[in-house]
């Protein structure tokens, strides 16, 4: 049970910086509103989104139980690697001229054999899982279609924020 509770930390944890990194680059993109694309003056990181996800997730953690809020970091986690591993075949085919900063060998074989995979471990999830999943995917859908795609730089023709502006 120890394991399990430090294992969970851990993975939340990770789970917490990922997501600020998402809404400061969704908010650099215009996906997201600028105020979460700020940068702390003096630590150089993603402050707000930092807080508010910290504050939101800690919420969400103290009113859930422990089980589900496993199942529900599973199905998201799976479901961005059946994303990732359909992405590496479709940019393979579609831009074999872009630049990669590492290789993927036996495409396509590995990344169907990961998509696979990772649905498997998916259809295995309770349907409460599957339920809570397409919930927060219709939240995303409808702040995408309601906000993101009006205000997106690269929906209005303009240039992607430069790396050097990312934090």
């Amino acid at each position: 049970s120890f394991g399990a509770a430090v294992g969970l930390t851990t993975v939340c944890m990770i789970l917490l910086l990922g997501q600020t990194r998402v809404f400061f680059a969704m908010s650099r993109d215009g996906l997201l509103p600028r105020f979460f694309s700020q940068v702390h003056p003096r630590f150089k990181t993603p402050h707000r989104p930092t807080i508010l996800l910290g504050v939101l997730i800690a919420i969400l953690a103290g009113f859930t139980p422990l089980s589900e809020l496993a199942e529900l970091v599973n199905i998201g986690t799976l479901f961005a690697f059946v994303v990732v591993a359909i992405g590496v075949i479709v940019l393979r085919r579609t831009r074999p001229d872009l630049h990669r900063a590492f290789r993927t060998p036996w495409v396509p074989f590995l990344p169907i054999v990961s998509v696979l995979a990772s649905l498997w471990l998916m259809i295995n999830l309770p349907a409460e899982t599957w339920i809570r999943f397409a919930a927060w995917m219709a939240i995303g859908a409808v702040v995408y279609f309601l906000y993101g795609r009006s205000h997106s730089r690269l929906g209005r023709g303009e240039q992607p924020a430069a790396p050097a502006d990312r934090a």
